[in-house]
């Protein structure tokens, strides 16, 4: 039978190409100003997920939460191996922190039922902040194993892993169900499959937009062909009034830019002792 897991994944600006204008004067991210990515460490969690299947047998579904242009990192997903996908839009979720992502989410995972495993990256690059899945497991009550470095024993019925600490690692033991997050130190994601891709291509219909919010806020009530599964507030039975941005108590007070300058250039003679003076210097500010 192998494991059911759910693999929790999100689309986000590519934050390696900052301009700017990346940000809006709110402090919000301007998704419009940057392409769209699967969020890198949710790619690790996807291969993390393929190859415990390879392993022990499984079934892989992916859900994101995001407007109907999110679906094309579910397609990224049917790609390298993922066999169900559900895309959780609704323009009631635009404006969400992590607090209010995590409790919709939670009510997502309830509505798939039974599971054994859930895995999620470590963190998004466009917030950085590894809360969401932490969140996700505390509400729904399982056991959690964050940081993951590589899974070392699995079976139906317990893992055992290793997971990142500040000093090093740990080997740590978990029955099911679990949630994981995985780091980009756990495995190399696999490229997407010639023929998966020219077999999903073309499921999902033709999403226009000028931005990210806006595909949320002028969404209607067209569906996505059977091949992705829809879901929105109603479906899922959320509180409007707990997600969104009606939910988030995050408030951005201040934003400013940051510009770095060189203020002092010193050049290090290539000897050994020049080195050496160069590293007690960096030890003694605690660059080191």
């Amino acid at each position: 039978m192998g494991l059911k897991m759910i693999v929790m994944v999100k689309q986000v600006p590519d934050t390696h190409n900052i301009t700017g204008e990346a940000m809006k004067a709110d402090g919000t991210v301007n998704r419009a100003r940057l392409p769209a990515i699967i969020n890198p460490e949710d790619l690790n969690a996807l291969e993390e997920a393929i190859r415990i299947k390879e392993r022990i047998g499984g079934h892989i579904t992916a859900i994101t939460m995001g407007p109907q242009k999110a679906v094309q990192v579910l397609k990224e997903c049917l790609y390298r191996g993922a066999d169900d996908v559900i895309l959780i839009s609704d323009r009631k979720f635009a404006g969400a922190d992590t607090l209010a992502t995590a409790y919709t989410l939670k009510f997502a995972v309830d509505k798939i039922g039974s599971f054994d495993l859930i895995l999620c990256g470590r963190q998004a690059i466009d917030g950085d902040t590894a809360q969401v899945g932490p969140q996700v497991a505390e509400k729904l009550g399982i056991n959690q194993i964050t940081s993951l470095l590589e899974v070392v024993e699995i079976d139906e019925e317990e893992i055992t892993a290793k997971h990142a600490i500040t000093d090093g690692y740990e080997l740590v033991k978990s029955k099911m169900p679990l949630l994981l997050t995985v780091t980009s130190e756990a495995n190399e994601p696999r490229s997407p499959s010639a023929k998966l891709v020219m077999a999903y291509k073309n499921i999902d219909q033709e999403v226009n937009g000028d931005s990210y919010e806006e595909a949320y806020m002028q969404a209607d009530d067209s569906s996505l062909i059977d091949r992705i599964t829809e879901w929105n507030a109603d479906s899922i039975g959320v509180d409007s009034t707990i997600c969104g941005l009606q939910g988030s108590p995050t408030k951005v007070k201040k934003i400013e830019n940051v510009v770095l300058a060189v203020n002092d250039i010193q050049q290090i003679p290539a000897t050994e002792a020049g080195i050496t003076d160069l590293m007690h210097e960096l030890m003694d500010d605690h660059i080191i």
